[in-house]
């Protein structure tokens, strides 16, 4: 990875233009992105159409040296016609820096920093009360979180990728740890994706529940004592569902 990222000023990147001199506000997400590889965003300053001519320049090259007056018949074959082409582009001197271009590049690749071991995944974030049940409604689909690390009508984070949905709690516990649950992400609409060890501590539907402890509830955990155990008043779901 480079230290820095020369970007236009695109939606994906800022959130809104604004003046001249002014700071620019980048998107949320650009910023997780940037802070998970390790680089710094660099802006273009507005109206300045010059500061991109470098890139879009590549461009250009590739379809006058490569491309013009030929066809090709296949994709293994267009890249074997630009493979070819490399080395005679490297051998030559650059007309900005004034060197030979194979050379800078050995440079700048040597200076690169290595990508993480994860990768980055894209998800998006929404907000959502827990519900009756541990449950949490999202897109007409219900995912349950554990009964004890919540209570009902708490506010948490759902994250959504393509294929699962975790559940994250707004305030980080007392080791820095916001994940109450994952799940897969459920198809279609009406589905409960459940898993039964999150409804430990529910009352089962047929007895009163009671407590005399209250040091697992999110009250306590708040340093406020003497309230009940909110984690215990859900009501059990049907016992119906798994997942």
């Amino acid at each position: 990875m480079p230290g820095s990222i020369v970007y236009d000023r695109t939606k994906t990147v800022i959130r809104r233009h604004v003046a001249p001199g002014q700071a620019v506000p980048l998107h949320p997400e650009a910023v997780a992105f940037a802070g998970h590889y390790d680089f710094d965003i660099d802006v273009l300053a507005a109206y300045r159409p010059t500061g991109e001519g470098r890139v879009e320049r590549q461009v250009t090259i590739v379809h006058d040296h490569v491309l013009a007056g030929r066809s090709f018949s296949s994709r293994p074959e267009l890249d074997e016609a630009f493979l070819a082409w490399v080395p005679l582009r490297r051998r030559r001197t650059h007309g900005t820096h004034g060197e030979v271009i194979g050379v800078r590049a050995a440079r700048d690749h040597a200076a690169l920093k290595p990508l993480p071991a994860r990768p980055y995944h894209m998800v998006n974030r929404h907000l959502r009360h827990v519900g009756k049940g541990c449950l949490v409604a999202f897109e007409a689909n219900l995912y349950s979180v554990p009964a004890r690390k919540v209570f009902h009508r708490q506010l948490i984070e759902v994250r959504a990728s393509a294929a699962t949905i975790s559940l994250h709690a707004t305030v980080p516990d007392g080791q820095g740890v916001t994940l109450l649950a994952i799940h897969p992400r459920a198809v279609g609409r009406g589905a409960r994706v459940v898993v039964p060890a999150h409804w430990d501590g529910l009352p089962d539907g047929y007895t009163r529940a009671t407590t005399t402890s209250h040091e697992d509830s999110p009250a306590a955990q708040a340093g406020e004592p003497g309230k009940p155990d909110t984690a215990l008043r859900f009501r059990w779901p049907a016992p119906t569902q798994s997942g």
